[in-house]
């Protein structure tokens, strides 16, 4: 059977290195501030998407992102290790989005893209960690769903056979496609980029990515496949006051790099006085009660 897989990533900034100009004064991610990666769970999701095209004869992988120009970068990623093709939503309109707005955003796109059989993703972004984003999707495409995937065993006769982590150990289920999945990052780790695909994907670019003087401008007229698929609001039939900030109820207040100092530990022990005196002071500050 024929089988055509989105691959949801997220360029996402290196929470590690979060300063005091991570934040914006509207309360978004300064992303010009921190440098930029895949996010690793979405690599865990390519990777699944990645063996089942190994397994059958007629799989086509596509990575779809959403971000600035820069983000051009995840698919080219995703090319060196052996997907097909990639979509990156770009325009200002989307700027500020929250998992509300970009669930929206993706699903819009999936819709463009059509027929599509399943749909990988990461279970959380490490710039957000609320493993939203799935989930939504899938309820904005009415699909059905998987989470906390461990591995994509089949697929065959329409139907995915999934190993996922629950509570207390794994179970297998089965569901129709077409079919949301999200993957844990205890999943199989993606595999290393290949050097022949790098050296054929690595004047990829989309449109945005180019200028006029640039040298890559030639040779994409001359090799169509260097040119990666790029989609605005308006190229997705998306609806402005759903999208970015005008789409976004959930506004971040703060983000902070917290690192606890030798000094601020505190030992106790088991005796009343200790435990009553820790219990006030989580009180006082507001952290219980």
């Amino acid at each position: 059977m024929s089988l055509k897989i989105v691959v949801l990533a997220k360029q996402v900034p290196d929470t590690r290195n979060v300063g005091k100009d991570a934040m914006t004064a509207e309360g978004t991610v300064n992303r010009a501030a921190l440098p930029a990666i895949f996010n690793p769970e979405d690599l865990n999701a390519l990777e699944q998407a990645l063996r089942l095209k190994e397994q059958m004869p007629d799989v086509e992988v596509g990575l779809l992102t959403m971000g600035p120009p820069r983000a051009g970068e995840i698919i080219r990623e995703g090319l060196y290790r052996g997907a097909d093709t990639g979509w990156l939503l770009t325009d200002r309109l989307f700027a500020g989005a929250d998992t509300l707005a970009t669930s929206y955003a993706l699903a819009t796109a999936i819709k463009k893209i059509g027929n599509v059989d399943l749909v990988i993703g990461g279970r959380q972004a490490i710039d957000g960690d609320t493993a939203q984003v799935g989930p939504q999707v899938a309820q904005k495409l009415g699909l059905n769903q998987v989470t906390y995937a461990e591995e994509i065993l089949k697929v065959e006769n329409g139907k995915a056979t999934i190993r996922r982590l629950i509570d207390g150990g794994v179970e297998t289920v089965e569901a129709p496609l077409p079919l949301v999945v999200t993957v844990n990052g205890s999943a199989a780790e993606c595999r290393p980029q290949n050097a022949k695909l790098v050296m054929k994907y690595k004047h990829a670019a989309c449109p945005l990515e180019v200028s006029d003087d640039d040298p890559r401008k030639t040779l994409r007229e001359q090799r169509p496949e260097l040119v990666l698929n790029q989609w605005s609001v308006a190229d997705v039939d998306g609806d402005p006051a759903q999208c970015g900030m005008s789409g976004s109820p959930t506004k971040v207040k703060e983000v902070q790099s917290i690192a606890f100092q030798a000094k601020e530990s505190k030992t106790l022990t088991a005796a009343d006085a200790d435990i009553e005196g820790l219990i006030k002071e989580l009180l006082n500050d507001k952290i219980i009660g």
